[in-house]
């Protein structure tokens, strides 16, 4: 009898010394996360500087030609890493800047000339991203009064989409904007099948709307691009590219 209640009390005192252990285990890998990947997806950052559309970004004189420009974001949730991109859009020339794990970065580019920016949000442990509005400024050049429209995004036709004519016609949109206060924009839409650069018919130019439907050939490939002017300077966009059915 008394050798059982020895194996008894002996019992349930392992018993509870693993209970113990277990549940004190237990606590300890949730306070500290477990050690595990994270699967979420990073937040979209909230751009602070260069303003959008700023008509006129000084930056920090390098030299003659170029100014250090300072660009600022808001820290997004989730995020391990930036990436910047910084498009010149008259060249169409872009700088990429990876891997930042700060909110701030400097970048050297050209006077004088109109650049749009974004910021894409990464991190670890999850493919996914999220990349923030995209804004646009002007870098200050020498003896500027009037500066020259911002190219003008294209919206449809996508490049290299393949587009079906209603009525025989495809319809072009595209968005234009200004870094000048109060200036009137026009825009010239060329469209032919060479390279987007041959004089376009009369009622594609000087249009003040940012639509316009204009008859096409089927199974053809097309280029096209527009010309924004604001009366005194003027910009061109991108070239881009489709085909019809």
């Amino acid at each position: 009898m008394r050798n059982n209640l020895l194996k008894y009390f002996s019992f349930i005192f392992t018993l509870t010394l693993i209970i113990s252990c277990g549940g004190g285990g237990g606590d300890e890998g949730a306070a500290g996360g477990g050690g595990g990947i994270n699967t979420n997806p990073p937040g979209k950052a909230t751009l602070t500087a260069p303003a959008n559309n700023k008509t006129c970004e000084t930056g920090t004189n390098v030299s003659a030609t170029q100014s250090e420009v300072t660009f600022t974001w808001s820290a997004s949730a989730n995020t391990t890493s930036y990436d910047l991109k910084v498009t010149n859009l008259t060249t169409n020339a872009v700088i990429n800047k990876t891997g930042l794990t700060g909110t701030s970065t400097k970048v050297t580019l050209v006077k004088g000339l109109p650049y749009s920016w974004n910021i894409t949000s990464r991190a670890t442990g999850t493919q996914s991203t999220a990349v923030s509005d995209t804004w646009k400024f002007y870098l200050a050049g020498l003896g500027v009064a009037n500066y020259a429209p911002f190219p003008a995004d294209l919206k449809t036709p996508t490049s290299g989409s393949t587009v079906s004519l209603t009525d025989g016609k495809a319809t072009f949109t595209w968005d234009g904007s200004d870094p000048d206060t109060g200036d009137t924009l026009s825009y010239t839409l060329y469209v032919d099948t060479t390279d987007g650069k041959q004089t376009p018919p009369d009622e594609q130019k000087g249009l003040s709307v940012q639509t316009l439907d204009v008859a096409l050939d089927a199974a053809t490939t097309y280029y096209w691009r527009l010309k924004t002017s604001d009366g005194t300077n003027t910009s061109f966009s991108v070239m881009s590219n489709f085909k019809t059915e």
